[in-house]
């Protein structure tokens, strides 16, 4: 196993198990340079979102790599405001025309917008069958969320992305998504770099001769998570990268559930108000 392989989503397409995320990275020089440094280190997986604002460096690192289309796996977002608004047919092509290309990997309903996201799950079917999406999924969805989802329709997610770190190990939410056939892809897996200060964590981290980082990737790893962290900086993104020559025993990877205390970075799915 390394950089490039992959798991096979539900419609048989296959996503690398380590992404690039560019959430709140700034559109130009850090998103484009975050972009690039990621494909030359071998990254073939880049997620970003229309709320990001950075679609059009996204476009444009991927294009300049010199890496062919097909062996990049692109993923972006469908916004709150444009389900409210019913623009979810409109949205994918503003994205892909920001991000230049035919086509995106995979489409994500951002968020569970009340009153909107069953009928725009029943939109990103179309998209779907359009070939606009290779794959269509959710995101921040718990499971009362997909259940009304797949209620409606007989399109099964392919990935649900969601907060979750040591923190906030989303056991229920997971074994739920993996009964159901759809990847668990977790947002923050380092809660916005606090978890890497856990000094439990460290001791283990330190055992394996790695870092705080690399153990809770490998740990998301092991899980069978498909993970994307964040960093801008090109000495961190080439870190990340590294989780695939080690492996946590069955001690050391029982042990950071211990950690978890529902901790939440980011916002609570049933709570938003964006």
């Amino acid at each position: 196993m390394n950089l490039s392989s992959g798991v096979k989503l539900n419609n048989g397409i296959e996503i690398p198990y380590i992404g690039l995320g560019v959430f709140k990275a700034e559109e130009g020089d850090e998103t484009y340079n975050a972009v690039k440094w990621a494909i030359e280190a071998g990254y073939r997986h880049i997620d970003t979102a229309a709320i990001y604002k950075n679609e059009v460096s996204v476009g444009k690192a991927i294009k300049d790599s010199g890496i062919a289309r097909e062996e990049i796996f692109v993923t972006t977002k469908l916004w709150n405001e444009d389900m409210r608004q019913d623009n979810q047919l409109k949205a994918i092509d503003v994205s892909l025309e920001k991000i230049g290309l035919d086509y995106v990997d995979l489409y994500l309903v951002h968020w569970p917008v009340k009153g909107k996201y069953v009928e725009s799950w029943k939109k990103m079917e179309e998209i779907y069958k359009s070939g606009k999406a290779k794959a269509v999924g959710i995101s921040n969805f718990n499971i009362h969320h997909i259940e009304d989802i797949l209620a409606a329709s007989d399109l099964v997610p392919a990935v649900n992305q969601c907060e979750c770190s040591p923190e906030l190990t989303q056991v229920e939410l997971a074994d739920y998504c993996k009964q159901k056939g759809i990847i668990f892809q977790p947002w923050s897996p380092l809660g916005q770099g606090n978890t890497v200060k856990h000094p439990k964590i460290l001791a283990i981290a330190e055992k394996y001769g790695k870092t705080a980082a690399q153990v809770i990737l490998r740990w998301g790893l092991q899980r069978g998570f498909v993970n994307i962290p964040k960093s801008s900086k090109k000495e961190r993104i080439v870190e990340n990268s590294k989780i695939f020559d080690f492996e946590l025993n069955d001690e050391d990877f029982k042990e950071l559930f211990t950690l978890n205390t529902d901790k939440r970075y980011g916002p609570d799915p049933e709570t938003f108000a964006f």
